[in-house]
């Protein structure tokens, strides 16, 4: 899987609900998931969402790779190494690209002036400390919506037609805090073309109740570990902001 394949993974999904990305993006960016077509083009598409652009371009020229390979997709969605060493200086320019995608002046301000001391531009701290929908105004900014946007993760319990039954913990709130919370079961649909093979026992990464990947041992470690990371920071910001 190349990096435009991973980001069309957890794309495609905000791209069918039309909360962000350009209109004729979903059947570029499907093709390239399932039959490696399109890849060119899909990756264009990837670039024009308003949200996910700036994290891409700013994971990239702080590792010197481009915002389409594999490793830039994977720091924002999944996390690693690329998203360590990232300073509020490196944020400020993050928020300002933000900015100019549609988030209010005001509050890239306020957000720029209570930034974490190690702020991580990986998607849950954009939920959790940016705001879901804060950019393209399309989505209510609710703990529901937080939820479904973060990168989360799932266990299989079963396998049917068209539909999983899957397991995973839920984003709550502890006082003031946000927190990964006790798990929930529930039925959501699915691709057999983007999860050919899915079993039982199987762990999946979902995004807005779609199942994006399969994740391994060793995927499924990396997105627990900066979801923990990126909600120590966002709530050390909100804190600050005192928002919650």
């Amino acid at each position: 899987m190349n990096g435009i394949q991973l980001g069309a993974r957890f794309s495609i999904a905000t791209n069918r609900l039309r909360f962000c990305g350009p209109e004729e993006a979903e059947p570029l960016l499907y093709r390239a998931i399932v039959d490696g077509h399109d890849l060119e083009a899909a990756g264009e598409s990837l670039l024009q969402f308003e949200a996910l652009e700036p994290y891409l371009r700013a994971i990239a020229e702080k590792s010197d790779l481009s915002p389409l390979d594999r490793e830039v997709a994977e720091a924002y969605w999944i996390g690693n190494d690329l998203l360590d060493g990232f300073t509020r200086d490196d944020f400020h320019r993050i928020l300002e690209r933000l900015r100019e995608r549609g988030l209010p002046r005001g509050l890239e301000r306020r957000l720029a002036d209570h930034l974490p001391k190690q702020p991580i531009p990986h998607h849950m701290f954009h939920v959790a400390y940016v705001g879901v929908g804060h950019v393209t105004g399309h989505v209510d900014t609710t703990l529901d919506n937080m939820n479904r946007c973060r990168p989360s993760w799932a266990r299989v319990a079963r396998v049917d037609t068209s539909r999983l039954q899957v397991e995973g913990p839920e984003l709550g709130r502890e006082g003031d805090r946000l927190v990964i919370a006790g798990a929930r079961a529930r039925a959501v649909g699915f691709d057999p073309r983007f999860l050919p093979g899915v079993k039982a026992g199987d762990w999946v990464a979902m995004h807005w109740d779609w199942p994006a990947m399969l994740l391994a041992p060793e995927d499924l470690a990396r997105l627990q570990e900066y979801t923990r990371r990126s909600l120590d920071a966002a709530n050390e910001g909100l804190a600050s902001l005192r928002v919650l």
